[in-house]
């Protein structure tokens, strides 16, 4: 006997519904795997900021062009007085920005546009990228770099500082608001903030220092509510901002206030 031989449009139909349970397969999982790039890559951003800034104490201060000339670790001689910070007009014209936006009132603040115009330009200071910090989020598992200024770009590529308030940086009458996305194209931001309660920590360490928070108080209101934000005199403050809830499209939004502490449990 002869076996039956299959019609050629038959396998090209069989073909046909392959490709396509695979193209869909992959157009499902593309977010996904998208995701796990982009947190990936904002990872290593994050390490990459955090290993560097452990060698800025060797650098010498005279380098005119800000490339890495390291000083050997047994010739730096404590010094009683705290000596001049790196990079010293940045930090100068920092602290002066926190001091006069609170002295005015944050009277700059007054639509999303304002927020998202950098209050910096680090390159203007010598530094050669534009991340300021990272800041670290036991409780979520998740460090992110920190840039200077809500743009799209920014945004999307880590954390970013909202322009208009102080600056991360620490200091007195200061309320420093960081805003990452509720998820965004498959990778997690600040997807999962509702892990963080009150009492755990919150870093940020910027160009200088490490500074750290507790979360004392979580909120969640309209966008328009801009006086949720604002510096309260006499306190040192961190805000963390998202949308909310996740997948809304931004109907609210979703504030975790932290207030800097200085005695820390060990891991922190």
């Amino acid at each position: 006997m002869y076996a039956r031989k299959r019609s050629p449009w038959k396998s090209i139909l069989i073909a046909l519904m392959i490709m396509l349970f695979l193209s869909g397969l992959a157009l499902m999982m593309y977010p996904y795997i998208h995701g796990a790039i982009v947190d990936r890559e904002i990872a290593l951003n994050a390490e990459e900021f955090l290993s560097w800034v452990e060698i800025l104490p060797f650098i010498k201060p005279t380098d005119p062009d800000g490339t890495i000339d390291t000083v050997p670790q047994e010739d730096i001689v404590p010094e009683e007085t705290e000596p001049e910070r790196l990079y010293p007009d940045l930090w100068k014209d920092m602290v002066a920005y926190n001091e006069s936006i609170y002295a005015q009132g944050q009277s700059g603040l007054s639509c999303e546009y304002d927020y998202q115009k950098p209050s910096f330009l680090l390159r203007s200071y010598g530094l050669e990228d534009e991340t300021f910090g990272v800041i670290s989020i036991p409780a979520m598992e998740l460090e992110m770099p920190i840039f200077l200024g809500a743009t799209d770009s920014h945004m999307a590529e880590g954390a970013a500082h909202l322009s208009q308030t102080s600056l991360p940086i620490g200091g007195p009458n200061t309320n420093c608001v960081i805003a990452g996305h509720r998820g965004y194209s498959g990778a997690s931001y600040f997807r999962y903030i509702e892990k963080l309660q009150v009492g755990d920590y919150v870093t940020i360490t910027n160009l200088w220092e490490t500074l750290t928070y507790r979360v004392v108080e979580i909120k969640i209101i309209n966008p328009y509510e801009v006086e949720q934000i604002l510096i309260q005199p006499g306190r040192e403050l961190l805000t963390l901002l998202t949308c909310h809830p996740y997948a809304s499209g931004g109907r609210q939004r979703y504030l975790v206030f932290c207030e800097r502490v200085v005695d820390t449990p060990n891991g922190v």
